[in-house]
């Protein structure tokens, strides 16, 4: 995550900040100075600072809304075109999905009614600009309502196409009913991106492929959970592997790198007990800045632990929140076998997938 330094902390919640979304502001504000003046460009950097503050209370009602239920959410990621957040895992019931999909364009709604009320509900003006506290509320009051309509479109992974996923799963079954909402969301990021490509407009551009790649990417994890079900850690799991030693330099890992076929390494203690983990990226990174490092100062020790013995479908979402590998160990705490997404692709592609109901265990 060093591209996206936290910025802030709520709770369990971590909020942090794309580098994309810097290098938006700094645009704008670019934009701003080179057009109308200094004035403009503080007030512009000001006004769109204040929106993605209402987007991250919009994705907190979501937080709040899933915290209901007892879904965690790590973390808040705020990118140009607004905010996503990381549920620790599904929601067990279509309804209990409606609902948190349906918190947030809620708190927009809220925010834009609260603004508006205050100013005694004036039409919207595009042209008012940023230039005083008023024009800006009044931007503000009208792009929250926007924002909060605009998510409810069926264009998963939108809120509304959460909706959408919610009520096709109860019918159809959670793969299937994602792999629909899936395919019109990226019927609408055609739209969007022809659109966009007309009209030259940018925002509406990027907006598209966001749309189309997170809904392909949402359809095949969720089309993986399903393949997995009634499968145990145990089916995916590397058993034959290499650890490396804690206090052992770096650079020994860089030897095991090219040594073996391993991009993901347990890092285990003298006793053999797991310490953390170490990826190839985080090797060649600590080799460039020192290769004498110790190994504990460049691993990660957030890495997930599991037992063999683990539902296999959890592996999916540990691996989708961008951890390189999933560790599995045994109750003394040493490792015993190792899962990255090429491993289960890998086993996925050699064993016939079969009905996901037929392998669920009876009762």
């Amino acid at each position: 995550m060093s591209w996206s330094p936290a910025i802030a902390r709520f709770g369990e919640t971590v909020v942090r900040l794309h580098w994309s979304f810097l290098l938006f502001l700094t645009w704008i504000a670019l934009s701003a100075l080179l057009g109308a003046g200094m004035a403009a460009a503080i007030s512009g950097v000001v006004f769109f600072s204040l929106l993605f503050a209402c987007v991250v209370l919009h994705e907190f009602g979501h937080i709040l809304a899933a915290r209901r239920y007892g879904v965690r959410t790590p973390e808040v990621l705020l990118l140009p075109i607004g905010g996503v957040s990381r549920l620790e895992r599904m929601p067990e019931e279509p309804r209990q999905e409606i609902v948190i999909a349906l918190a947030g364009p809620l708190v927009s709604f809220l925010i834009g009614l609260v603004l508006l009320a205050a100013l005694g509900f004036p039409a919207p003006d595009p042209t008012a600009g940023f230039d005083s506290l008023g024009a800006i509320l009044l931007q503000l009051g009208w792009l929250n309502i926007v924002l909060g309509a605009f998510n409810l479109l069926p264009a998963f992974p939108m809120d509304g196409g959460r909706v959408l996923r919610a009520v096709l799963a109860s019918r159809l079954g959670h793969a299937r009913g994602t792999r629909l909402a899936a395919n019109a969301g990226q019927a609408v990021a055609i739209v969007f991106g022809m659109v966009g490509l007309l009209s030259g407009n940018f925002i509406l551009l990027l907006i598209a492929v966001f749309i189309f790649l997170a809904a392909s990417s949402e359809a095949g994890a969720a089309q993986m959970r399903s393949a997995t079900l009634g499968l145990t850690v145990a089916d995916f799991m590397i058993t034959e592997f290499e650890s490396v030693h804690v206090d052992a330099p770096v650079s020994a890992a860089a030897e095991a790198l090219i040594r073996t076929s391993q991009k993901e390494f347990p890092v285990v203690d003298g006793q053999g007990r797991l310490r953390g983990g170490l990826a190839r990226d985080a090797i060649v990174k600590a080799m460039h800045r020192d290769p004498s490092m110790p190994v504990a100062e460049a691993m990660a020790s957030d890495i997930p632990v599991v037992t063999p013995q683990h539902n296999a479908d959890e592996l999916v979402r540990y691996l989708q929140a961008s951890q390189p590998m999933v560790i599995a160990c045994r109750a003394d705490g040493h490792p015993v076998g190792v899962v990255t997404w090429e491993n289960m692709l890998e086993y996925m592609m050699v064993h016939p997938v079969q009905d996901a109901s037929a392998r669920r265990p009876a009762g």
